[in-house]
């Protein structure tokens, strides 16, 4: 029976009771009236005596009954507000815990905002040290201009003709001009292939600049009026305005403009298989954009053969152990992988891996990112042991770069967070940080993979029951991060150093009328690195 019924069932009893006590008590009354009637008459009472007796302990025994049934009763109720206050404690503690994870959430937010400050501040010092530099070589050309003027005056004075020696050396530069470009398209035909021009590479870099500064104003009208003097000179059937329309499209595809930039790829795709080939590199470039594109949009069946074309391209013209077939091997598994094909998953990304290993070597980046994307797959297959297995090698590999060979007295973090997920089992409490000497410098591993390998590894940890290990990955995770920032602001000056340099000779190389090609520090103009698909240089 419940609680509800025993109590129902209390009730009735107690109903009755108390009308069987109404009842015993008018027979008792009764009773009483006829013994002090008995008594008058002295007549024989014993009888009615004995009778008045058996009613008064029946009565007794029913207000003993009464009594018990609302002890019954009672406690009834006090467990119903003992169970309410339960309930009500429970809401409290899901509305703590909820809370709990908001100002986690929050503090997520805070750290991300701090990082994005800091970055920006990098980027104002770099635009800093730029116009300084700009400024400074402002000066130099008036001095240069000065220089040339004086000169100007000196040969006027020279020839009675003032007009023939005014700007001498003008048609010879534009000789030399032609004479170069025509050398260098020659060279071009001679390769049977296609070189992206150095002036659109610098478009290229500004335009990402503008675009990753979120001034889209600027940006695409340079873009639109860029394409257009290049249709004006070469055609529009010309592998420099399929580029422009590659940088374009890339512009919109950051702007969510899917539509837009779908279209222009696919002009830049026609343009390119009509004057480079079918099978050339840069058509490769414009597929995997196209594919990534269809794959920010969830369309992950139409960019599917997208890809692959790009890989069999890539395959045929670079060879099948080159590492960008591996990158490509990468976009192609992601692919798959959002559309639940995990065995050819696997296959790809153990590709993949194989290259990079073989190719660039065990300690380059993309082998770690490679191992923690494939660890991802295993994870959404359930296959925690083979994940775990990847993300440990990803931290020991990290470990040994770092910090040498491993042995008792330098342990890889993830070792460490098993010995105290152990020790706490065992005697109820981790061992101190102080015990683990290479705790604190793991987390002076400022790498981004390894900090998502860390965080990966820990949430691993946590659905496998290991609480104190999680949390020790997870702290590391945190160190390494707020190290890494440290690092990135390093970084950045060093680069702004570099940048500045390298403008410098740009500028130098300019003034004297060097046609030789820029060396640009940016990506490809035909693929701009965006969301979880790669894309290719």
């Amino acid at each position: 029976m419940t609680q509800d019924e025993i109590v129902s069932s209390t009730k009735t009893v107690v109903q009755g009771l108390e009308a069987l006590r109404s009842e015993h008590q008018s027979i008792l009354g009764g009773l009483s009236c006829s013994l002090q009637a008995a008594h008058q008459e002295k007549l024989d009472s014993q009888l009615l005596e004995e009778k008045a007796s058996l009613i008064q302990k029946s009565l007794e025994m029913i207000e003993l009954g009464l009594g018990e049934a609302q002890v019954m009763v009672a406690l009834a109720s006090h467990l119903q507000s003992v169970e309410a206050e339960k309930q009500k404690l429970r809401a409290q503690v899901r509305r703590l815990c909820q809370e709990n994870a908001w100002l986690r959430d929050e503090l997520a937010s805070t750290q991300q905002k701090l990082q994005a400050s800091e970055q920006m501040v990098a980027q104002l010092e770099e635009d800093k040290k730029h116009l300084e530099f700009v400024n400074s070589i402002k000066k130099y050309d008036q001095d240069v201009q000065n220089e040339e003027s004086q000169n100007d005056v000196s040969n006027k004075e020279k020839n009675d003709d003032p007009t023939v020696d005014l700007f001498p050396d003008e048609d010879k530069f534009d000789e030399n001009r032609k004479m170069v470009q025509a050398q260098f398209a020659m060279v071009q035909q001679a390769n049977a292939g296609y070189e992206i021009p150095a002036r659109l590479r610098t478009l290229h870099n500004l335009v990402i600049q503008y675009a990753s500064q979120g001034r889209y104003e600027v940006a695409v009208p340079l873009c639109k009026q860029a394409l257009e003097d290049l249709e004006k000179t070469s055609g529009h059937d010309h592998p420099d305005v399929a580029t422009m329309l590659n940088i374009l499209a890339l512009v919109y595809r950051d702007q969510n403009k899917y539509k837009e930039a779908a279209n222009l790829l696919n002009d830049a795709l026609q343009i390119r298989e009509k004057t480079l080939g079918e099978n050339h590199p840069a058509v490769a470039a414009t597929l995997n954009n196209l594919a990534v594109l269809y794959g920010k949009r969830g369309k992950y069946k139409e960019a599917e053969p997208l890809c692959k074309r790009a890989l069999e391209i890539r395959e045929k013209v670079l060879g099948k152990d080159h590492p960008d077939v591996a990158k490509q091997l990468n976009n192609l598994a992601l692919l798959c992988q959002n559309q639940g094909k995990y065995e050819e998953v696997e296959r790809y990304y153990q590709r993949a891996l194989e290259i990079y290993e073989s190719q660039l070597g065990p300690d380059d980046p993309n082998v770690a990112k490679t191992k923690n994307n494939l660890a991802s797959a295993y994870l959404k297959q359930g296959k925690y042991k083979e994940a775990e297995i990847l993300y440990k090698q990803v931290l020991t590999r990290a470990h040994e770069k770092e910090f040498g060979s491993i042995d008792g007295n330098n342990k890889p973090i993830w070792q460490v967070a098993e010995e105290r997920e152990e020790m706490k089992r065992t005697n109820g409490a981790p061992a101190p940080y102080a015990e683990y000497g290479g705790w604190h410098k793991a987390a002076k591993v400022d790498s981004p993979t390894v900090t998502t390998t860390l965080k990966n590894l820990g949430a691993l940890y946590r659905r496998q029951g290991k609480y104190e290990a999680a949390e020790t990955l997870e702290d590391c995770a945190m160190r390494s991060r707020k190290e890494g920032l440290d690092a990135v602001k390093q970084a950045k000056a060093a680069g702004i150093l570099e940048a500045a340099d390298r403008r410098r000779r740009v500028s130098r190389d300019a003034r004297r009328g060097s046609q030789e090609s820029l060396d640009s520090s940016g990506q490809d103009p035909d693929e701009v690195e965006t969301g979880k698909l790669h894309v290719l240089p």
